[in-house]
């Protein structure tokens, strides 16, 4: 008996074994790419290339890297070291990541929170924590501070010793890595001199004088940066789109928001209330879905049947292919039909609520235009947009909407959420004025159109109790009849003109480090008393910061000289806008056909 009783427990003990080889097997993903020591791609889905949802970060560390592609100036300023040192020390942290992990089959072990663009896990490496192999390597930095300060030190003295150099594998020539030629270059590498001053070339301009080359002003330096365009926090996703490096529309969804789109589209299992304003054609939104409709889940789409203009007349068509759609066309009511159904938000699954300044076009999806997203978890917020959706569904567009009772205050974690529909709740003269009566130290507004007189009114007002009041405005709506981008200047407000090829198409303002307006609603008469919009102000400190980055990113970008003076917006003045295919200024003339870009 005891004999078999043996038996019978190394048979189990066997077993056990199989099962944790098995479960090891199956939890074990192999790294696919190395974007920067702390974002690193795995191959969840086990088909050898790279998908959405596949990049692993590493919370509350970062590094430096020699990837020129990832934006670091900010934390190299912040650190005191310059950039050819961020460089250089970022090779050797690259290294070092690659050495433990390229190639390599690793467990993750995914956390609760995550971003739309990153799962946010811990890496282990034969049974060791990948975070904490960084953390000891010297290359670490931990709450804007440098882990371990003396280790460091030796690093980016051991990194400086190497000399390296840019090698633009185009052109064959090497360039010095504070060298602006060298950082516009797509098609490197980054290696020590000593390695390629027998095959190749020198850049003859940044090393003429055998001292690094200097760019001439501020400006230019500016002008080389990128901002990040994804901050999240808890149960909220905020999305910008850096647009000063988004030069020409496309549908090859690759920027963040039509990846954000797709996601949410295919995550989605019961229900998708869309408010839609305007659509062009894009295959990879309309392959989800019609996907997502497939597999049935239940789709209801209320869109704008505005003739005059209709600015996106692929909208027909593509309203055919739902069985439950909405338009705001109200017979023999011709007043209210011309006004517009101008919201752009989702409701997926009665929890999440998608909103902003984005249209479902190749110019806003692809990044071109300036636009905002905001994405919120709250069954709460969504029941509230859900009510407005059910209005609007059943034929109550614009006058005829009724204003809701309850409550539209909203807090999830550390966030105070305030929700307004227009044209029920008259959200500048209730909402938005009294913010700005109350600002104290700066108002920043990015912003497509600003009409609305009391407004214009209370800006001027603050500026001239000590307010910091500036203002981006699009190149395009300078021409707008009721344009009131001259009477803000004559009063003293800093108003600088955008000149990009894209829109300034966001919606929004930022207050004093504090609050964050924004939505589909532009500051006009239309916007507050006549459309159907929806704007929230957002009550959070950390996204105000961000998003006041953001728009200081773009107030240096834009010239000092467009303070007093207005670029069309298809012309050489333009950056981008006579070589990205698209009417600019709506005069039915593209790029070399405008006169502007003769």
């Amino acid at each position: 008996m005891k004999k078999i009783l043996k038996i019978l427990f190394l048979v189990f003990c066997f077993l056990l074994f199989c099962i944790f080889l098995f479960y090891r097997k199956n939890t074990e993903y192999k790294v696919l790419r190395i974007i920067s020591p702390t974002e690193i791609i795995v191959d969840f889905n086990n088909n050898q290339k790279p998908d959405i949802g596949e990049k692993i970060c590493i919370k509350n560390l970062s590094t430096f890297t020699s990837n020129l592609s990832v934006s670091q100036d900010s934390k190299a300023r912040n650190l005191r070291i310059s950039m050819s040192d961020a460089i250089s020390i970022g090779y050797l942290s690259d290294e070092f990541v690659r050495n433990i992990l390229q190639d390599k089959k690793v467990n993750i072990h995914i956390k609760n929170q995550h971003s739309v663009d990153c799962n946010y896990a811990d890496i282990f490496i034969d049974n060791q924590n990948y975070a904490d192999l960084l953390k000891n390597s010297g290359f670490a930095i931990c709450n804007n501070r440098i882990c371990n300060q003396e280790l460091f030190n030796k690093k980016l003295e051991q990194a400086r010793k190497l000399h390296l150099v840019i090698l633009n594998k185009n052109s064959g020539k090497y360039h010095k890595l504070d060298c602006k030629y060298g950082l516009n270059t797509e098609n490197y590498t980054i290696l020590p001199m000593k390695i390629v001053t027998q095959n190749f070339k020198k850049c003859k301009y940044c090393f003429k004088t055998g001292t690094p080359y200097k760019k001439k002003n501020k400006q230019n330096k500016i002008d080389k940066t990128t901002f990040p365009e994804i901050y999240n926090e808890n149960n909220i996703t905020f999305l910008v789109s850096d647009y000063t490096n988004h030069l020409r529309p496309d549908n090859s969804c690759e920027h963040v928001f039509c990846k954000t789109l797709i996601e949410i589209i295919n995550n989605t299992q019961k229900t998708l209330d869309i408010a839609l304003y305007g659509w062009n054609t894009s295959p990879k939104i309309l392959e989800a879905l019609t996907s997502a409709q497939n597999r049935n889940v239940d789709i209801r789409i209320v869109y704008d049947k505005n003739p005059n203009p209709n600015y996106y007349p692929n909208i027909d068509e593509f309203i055919k292919l739902f069985k439950n759609t909405c338009s705001d066309e109200i017979l023999e009511e011709k007043s209210l039909t011309s006004m517009l159904m101008h919201n752009k938000f989702i409701i997926s699954d009665n929890k999440l609520v998608l909103t902003g300044s984005m249209n479902f076009t190749n110019t806003d999806l692809s990044g071109f235009n300036a636009n905002n997203v905001l994405i919120i978890n709250s069954e709460q917020i969504a029941k509230y947009y859900k009510k407005e959706f059910e209005q609007m569904y059943k034929g109550k567009f614009h006058l005829l909407k009724k204003k809701f009772s309850e409550k539209n205050s909203f807090s999830i974690d550390d966030t105070n959420f305030r929700i307004y529909f227009s044209p029920q709740d008259k959200t500048i003269e209730s909402a938005i004025i009294p913010l700005i009566d109350n600002a104290e130290k700066y108002i920043y507004i990015p912003i497509f159109v600003i009409t609305h007189k009391n407004m214009c009114k209370s800006l001027i007002e603050a500026q001239k109790r000590g307010v910091d009041v500036r203002i981006i405005l699009d190149a395009t709506s300078i021409r707008a009849r009721n344009s009131t981008h001259n009477y803000l200047r004559n009063n003293g407000i800093k108003l600088k003109t955008e000149n990009y090829a894209g829109k300034m198409h966001s919606k929004s303002i930022i207050i004093d480090d504090k609050y964050v307006v924004t939505g589909s609603m532009n500051f006009s008469n239309s916007g507050e008393n006549k459309n159907d919009e929806n704007t929230i102000i957002i009550e959070n400190p950390k996204l105000a910061e961000f998003y006041k980055g953001y728009f200081e990113f773009l107030w240096n970008k834009i010239p000092e000289y467009y303070l007093n003076h207005s670029v069309s917006a298809e012309s050489k003045y333009s950056i981008g806008s006579c070589h990205d295919g698209i009417d600019n200024d709506y005069d039915e003339k593209i790029d070399s056909q405008d006169e502007g870009c003769r």
